[in-house]
């Protein structure tokens, strides 16, 4: 496992170590994961060779397969790790997995359960109209630490971790996301009771009756019952950290190496039918250049803006790893290469 935030040197380390493990890459990145989101995203400049995506002669997984017009979830992650995970090892491979969103992470390991709430189309279009903030103030009562963990600006993802969270708890406050739903109506069903602060509570779905409540948990160390692949006792989690003041930095000269970039690409993603409200929900990059192309924001502010929600992301995916006490924190890729205890080469 290789893990860190924003711009701290994930990739580049990754491809080291499957040279050196006769490894491949399973990238976890909520965004590399689509197609035509590729200088937003960060994603390696590899291209696809007989069905598999290369970059610098290692074969990536679970990157630039997954339509932009359509929703890709932790669970959708999930089910594409296992697939590489289990044809790597079968192939006698060494699974690298490399990436910032340790939420698909843990979900790919079996560290937190999904898939026990199904997503509810009606629930949905009535969290649309409500802001951000609005949303998190109510994820933050069900789950605070989901709450610190998560893109705070992303409606799409806190709309998601509100059904996940809700259905763990009664919803039974009168004032909920800044608004007072008393004369709505309540109810105790932990898992509609927050369809009751708008007023109506829709029938449960044949897969929503016998389904458990999810418990994801910001980087704890705790198996879930459906198990894993892969032993806890046989990862080695290394995670790349770097100084505050170096890490701004980074950010700082990537961003203004890929901004023309991502608005080209931005531009394009438009014009192939990618709608504004999507890209939106993409968040950091693809968030402000849409502002920016709107004329909400000029491209002064844009980019001081996008600079400071990148490096605020950073921190909290620092926030969530944090909470892995089985990550050894590494500050270059000469230290990760010597705390690797295995060599293939060797024959170890």
């Amino acid at each position: 496992m290789i893990v860190g935030p924003n711009a701290s040197g994930k990739s580049e380390l990754g491809v080291k170590l499957a040279k050196k493990l006769n490894g491949e890459i399973i990238s976890a990145d909520s965004r590399q994961v689509y197609k035509k989101l590729d200088v937003g995203s960060g994603k390696v400049r590899g291209r696809w060779k007989k069905g598999v995506f290369i970059y610098k002669n290692v074969t990536h997984r679970c990157i630039d397969i997954a339509d932009p017009k359509k929703v890709f979830t932790a669970l959708d992650f999930r089910k594409c790790a296992e697939k590489a995970i289990a044809d790597l090892l079968s192939r006698g491979k060494t699974p690298i997995i490399v990436g910032g969103a340790g939420f698909y992470i843990d979900a790919a390991l079996g560290r937190i359960k999904l898939g026990g709430v199904p997503p509810d189309p009606v629930l949905r279009k009535k969290l649309a109209d409500y802001s951000t903030t609005q949303l998190l103030n109510y994820l933050t009562e069900l789950d605070p630490a989901r709450a610190k963990s998560i893109e705070q600006k992303n409606p799409r993802r806190l709309i998601r971790a509100i059904e996940i969270a809700s259905a763990k708890h009664d919803s039974s406050p009168k004032k909920r996301c800044g608004v007072d739903f008393a004369s709505r109506g309540e109810t105790n069903d932990p898992l509609n009771g927050f369809f009751a602060l708008f007023g109506t509570v829709p029938k449960r779905s044949e897969g929503q009756k016998g389904a458990k409540p999810s418990e994801p948990r910001a980087g704890g160390a705790r198996m879930s019952e459906e198990g894993a692949l892969v032993s806890p006792k046989n990862i080695l989690w290394l995670g790349i950290k770097r100084m505050p003041e170096e890490l701004k930095k980074r950010i700082r000269t990537r961003l203004i190496k890929r901004l023309l970039g991502i608005i080209r690409e931005v531009k394009k993603l438009r014009r192939s039918g990618v709608s504004w409200k999507r890209l939106y929900d993409f968040g950091l990059e693809y968030r402000y250049i849409s502002l920016y192309l709107r004329g909400r924001l000029d491209y002064k502010l844009m980019a001081t803006q996008l600079q400071t929600a990148t490096w605020h992301y950073a921190k909290r995916q620092m926030t969530y790893f944090k909470k892995n006490k089985e990550i050894r924190w590494i500050s270059a890729n000469k230290e990760a290469l010597r705390r690797v205890p295995i060599s293939i080469k060797d024959g170890k």
